[in-house]
């Protein structure tokens, strides 16, 4: 199976759930939560990797490539006129005694999206169980084909989210750092750190809280739950559409909470790193989900 996903952020709304998580004191009652719209169209499988160990660690020994390889590539990177899919796979098959890993090259297809570009995004996706043989045999059947996000996860599981964050440009000490705003008779100016640090020290020590970049950093939030995986859109499409994004045209996945990012940004997703010891067995309950507009009445 893949250990990965990827998907476009459409925006948030709220839903109605049957609260399932153990231990909780609202359990088995209707709560509401925040939840977060994911578009996520199929992947395309674009071509096999695989790796082999050596002194230095994971070293990339061949691929195979799909063919026909999309148009939409050439926006990404330069195809190649000819590409030899029983070769490259035979190549593979020899050298399957070295292999110790595979990993896939998918992409988006933001044409399937309301993301206004063409452009797909790549990334490498790392292929689990089984042994080298049968994730060979996987692989063969998938590659040239479209991934949807339901063979990936499943409901009520919980993933780990990659995403980079708003950006917030350059900005000063108490917006970036939180640091107090000195008194209005203060010398020189308020809106900055009281002192750079001690007369004997002959440069500024990396803490003293200094202005710099704000936000458009890449950051993982742990353990997001799977709400619902669908393939109609327009069920949880507000009326009018999400701000700043417009309508889920197909696949989306619903996520509980927020997660980094604006709308339209690349959001990946993988299977979690530290999952909670405490899981219900059962994908959760849900009533109801708000469509109402997001552009008022």
């Amino acid at each position: 199976m893949l250990l990965g996903f990827a998907g476009y952020k459409a925006g948030m709304s709220y839903a109605m759930v049957i609260d399932d998580e153990p231990g909780s004191p609202n359990f088995g009652k209707e709560v509401v939560r925040p939840i977060t719209v994911i578009d996520a169209p199929p992947m395309y499988i674009a071509a096999i990797r695989a790796y082999v160990r050596n002194g230095n660690g994971l070293k990339a020994l061949t691929e195979a490539w799909a063919s026909p390889i999309p148009k939409d590539f050439e926006r990404l990177m330069p195809i190649p006129k000819e590409v030899k899919v029983e070769e490259d796979l035979k190549k593979i098959e020899d050298s399957l005694s070295e292999i110790v890993e595979f990993r896939v090259l998918a992409a988006t297809q933001p044409r399937l999206s309301s993301v206004p570009k063409k452009k797909p995004d790549l990334m490498e996706i790392k292929i689990d169980g089984g042994t080298i043989e049968e994730q060979l045999e996987y692989l063969k059947k998938i590659l040239g084909k479209n991934i949807s996000a339901e063979e990936v996860f499943k409901e009520g599981q919980y993933v780990d989210v990659i995403a980079v964050t708003k950006g917030k440009g350059f900005q000063g000490p108490v917006k970036r750092w939180g640091v107090k705003i000195l008194p209005h008779k203060s010398r020189k100016t308020k809106r900055g750190v009281g002192t750079l640090g001690a007369w004997g020290i002959k440069r500024i020590i990396y803490t003293v809280p200094r202005a710099g970049q704000v936000g458009y950093h890449q950051r993982t939030e742990y353990n997001k739950r799977i709400i619902r995986i669908g393939k109609d859109g327009g069920e949880v499409t507000p009326k009018g559409g999400f701000l700043r994004y417009g309508l889920v045209k197909g696949h989306y996945i619903l996520l509980s909470g927020s997660i980094p990012g604006p709308a339209k940004r690349l959001i990946k997703l993988r299977h979690p790193v530290r999952q909670p010891k405490r899981v219900s067995e059962t994908p959760p309950q849900t009533i109801f989900i708000s469509t109402e507009p997001q552009q008022g009445v």
